[in-house]
């Protein structure tokens, strides 16, 4: 966010107050995860927010802290 976001908005523009930023990086962060496509591998030209709900099945799979101690044990 630094370098896509915060380097390019400071230089552009000067803020007035804290509100005229955020305004900026809510509109910012939604265009940025939901209607730019990305481009990397698995993205597959999807958002990161369409990635994301997508393959949030993979992410729940993954939960180590909600796996039995036993089943972590046996995946050894």
């Amino acid at each position: 966010m630094q370098n896509k976001f915060y380097a390019i908005a400071f230089r552009k523009r000067v803020f007035k107050n804290v509100e005229e930023l955020q305004e900026d990086v809510d509109k910012w962060m939604n265009e940025y995860n939901n209607e730019r496509t990305h481009t990397g591998k698995y993205y597959f030209g999807k958002t990161p927010l369409q990635t994301f709900l997508d393959e949030k099945h993979l992410a729940r799979g993954k939960m180590l802290d909600k796996l039995q101690q036993t089943e972590i044990v046996s995946a050894r």
